[in-house]
């Protein structure tokens, strides 16, 4: 299972009925959090999320409306007894800001906590866990801001099982052969991997653009992505503000995601000023017709 759900798709202010960015990644039998905004473990015990399975956490920058809401999850998290380890991918700024608030409170976590610093403008592989690899790009904010990159491929090859009990090949080896390796027969014949397996299937691919201006060099990240999503926080008669304030428009998101060849666009971050929310997808759609809302509560398939 490879799945998006939304917790949180407002912006700095929260409303009544819009919270701010928070979304949980489901790979396969593993959670990530991805942005901690104020309320987000509210969300996540509205949405019968399991706090348990969330092993790695991922704050796209300090704005407080990415995550304003971490702190008060990790102490929920302690108080409900966990011990396994956690990891917080992150602005090296935050780690202080966090131990800060443990000491002032003198919590003493029960688990591992661990960051892991992303420096300024860093891109390239963060994170390797069985079949998922995550990335982080550079967005352009107004401070030091992070897009993520999460890839869902089987790393082991599919088996042929006819073609490897044609070549006499015992059932104990077909792991190594799911493995890439090849096989020695007895009498010294190499019977080759790619005889009796198939390349694994295609990796599947969600590419979540934090906080950033309109800018054409996000487009290697984007390209042919399964699901991309990417801010939106103002209608397109807005764009010079969203300029002033390094945000991004319908129209350009959707740009982006045309010109990358994405299959799919949610589109989130919505400014509190706005109540109605149809008339984001009705200046979307027009020049990216797969662009949905990131609606709170919902789960997407990558």
């Amino acid at each position: 299972m490879f799945a998006v759900t939304i917790l949180g798709n407002n912006s700095a202010i929260p409303t009544l009925d819009r919270h701010p960015t928070a979304q949980i990644v489901t790979c396969d039998e593993q959670l990530l959090l991805v942005d901690c905004g104020e309320g987000t473990q509210l969300r996540i015990a509205q949405y019968r999320i399991k706090r348990s399975k969330i092993r790695y956490i991922f704050i796209s920058h300090l704005h407080g409306d990415h995550y304003f809401g971490l702190i008060g999850l990790l102490n929920t998290l302690n108080l409900m007894g966990r011990t396994e380890p956690l990891s917080v991918y992150a602005p090296p700024e935050l780690e202080p800001i966090i131990q800060l608030q443990l000491d002032c409170s003198g919590t003493q976590l029960h688990y591992e906590l661990s960051f892991v610093p992303l420096q300024p403008g860093y891109s390239g592989i963060i994170l390797e866990d069985k079949d998922l690899t995550v990335s982080c790009f550079p967005t352009q904010h107004r401070i030091s801001c992070f897009g993520f990159s999460f890839t869902m491929q089987k790393k082991k090859r599919k088996l042929l099982p006819e073609q490897a009990k044609a070549y006499e090949i015992p059932a104990a080896y077909y792991g190594k052969l799911q493995d890439g390796a090849d096989y020695m027969r007895k009498d010294g014949t190499v019977v080759k991997n790619d005889w009796v397996t198939l390349p694994p299937a295609k990796g599947r691919r969600y590419v979540y653009c934090a906080d950033t201006i309109y800018d054409p060099e996000l487009l290697p990240w984007l390209r042919d992505a399964d699901l991309v999503y990417h801010e939106t926080t103002y209608l397109h008669d807005l764009e010079a503000r969203a300029a002033e304030r390094y945000h991004s428009t319908t129209v350009q998101a959707a740009s982006l995601a045309a010109a990358a060849a994405a299959k799919r666009l949610l589109i989130g971050h919505f400014s509190s000023k706005y109540t109605d929310l149809q008339p984001f997808l009705e200046e979307t759609r027009p020049v990216f017709a797969a662009t949905d809302i990131a609606e709170e509560g919902v789960t997407y398939y990558v």
